[in-house]
């Protein structure tokens, strides 16, 4: 099977090619025989009844400085493809919405990874909270006295943008900080979206464990250790990787919400665990496969391509 594959992304040039997802899935695609053709979200255009994009083939290796290089420009139907990678990184806004909202116009007929509707619907923040069981107590309000009123119940609390992603915005409170209407004024003068309240996990100290789920199957996991006086694990803040396997307890979550993300079409995810308790699902650009390679063997974007072959065929 041969396919013509579009990469939506932010521009590829610009990636590491030791810890970029995308980048490692191309490689794994062209090492299938799969054409690559890649553009940017400001390049694709619904036009006349057509969802086009401008960007260019592209041929990827793993040489540092030199990973890629580009054919010529050229507009192109989206529709002609047997694949799109939705991957540019939030921020989840409207411009992001707006682009599936494009994207929905081609899939399934183009197959699209990962879903379009399902990823505008499912944001990592909030498809969490149809397992209220796995989750952390959480609150999602503009309201300062619901916040305080959760401070109260449950002590230290971590307050972060709703649709916010690499670790930016994301505060530590203690329950005597003094600084929460502050914070919380700065938050609305910025934006009128809610923002998400978590209670603590101390144990956030030994790490933040991504797990890589190919079709709701969990494939392996990373933990990001934050460095020392950080509340955040993100790899964009100086969290470090580690190598580590999988509990009964994440393996019980992992099975609680594979059947949501098999219907939702969201073939590639990551979810993130802290100390037994599920805090986020990342649909949008997850990441991780890279040091999940190096850890422990796992190709992950090779069974996540067997996973998209295999429904190309069933369907066909």
């Amino acid at each position: 099977m041969s396919l013509y594959v579009a990469l939506q992304m932010d521009p590829i040039e610009h990636v590491s090619i030791d810890g970029d997802s995308t980048f490692r899935l191309g490689l794994e695609a062209e090492a299938r025989g799969h054409r690559l053709f890649q553009y940017t979200v400001d390049r694709l255009s619904y036009c006349e009844g057509r969802v086009i994009a401008r960007g260019r083939p592209v041929t990827l290796r793993r040489r540092a400085s030199d990973h890629v290089t580009f054919g010529d420009w050229a507009e192109v139907d989206l529709a002609e493809f047997d694949v799109i990678w939705l991957r540019q990184d939030p921020p989840f806004d409207m411009a992001y919405i707006t682009n599936t909202h494009l994207l929905d116009r081609v899939h399934p007929k183009t197959f699209v990874v990962n879903d379009p509707f399902w990823v505008r619907n499912s944001p990592e923040k909030l498809l969490v909270l149809d397992f209220p069981d796995l989750t952390p107590p959480t609150l999602i309000t503009r309201d300062l006295s619901q916040i305080r009123d959760f401070r109260a119940r449950h002590g230290d609390m971590i307050i972060k943008p709703l649709y916010g992603n690499g670790g930016a915005g994301i505060f530590h409170l203690r329950p005597n900080d003094p600084n929460l209407s502050s914070l919380i004024e700065t938050f609305s003068a910025n934006s009128r979206e809610p923002v998400i309240v978590q209670k603590f996990l101390p144990a956030v100290a030994m790490g933040d464990k991504r797990i890589i789920l190919v079709d709701g199957e969990p494939v392996g996991a990373i933990n990001r250790i934050p460095v020392a006086g950080e509340a955040r694990s993100n790899m964009h803040v100086g969290g470090r990787a580690e190598k580590i396997g999988l509990t009964e307890r994440e393996r019980e979550i992992c099975a609680t919400i594979a059947p949501v993300l098999r219907e939702k079409g969201l073939l590639f995810t990551g979810i993130d665990v802290i100390d037994g308790w599920l805090t986020e699902i990342n649909v949008t650009s997850p990441t991780g496969i890279q040091e999940l390679e190096r850890f422990d063997g796992v190709n992950a974007a090779g069974l996540i391509w067997d996973a998209i072959e295999r429904k190309l065929a069933e369907r066909a």
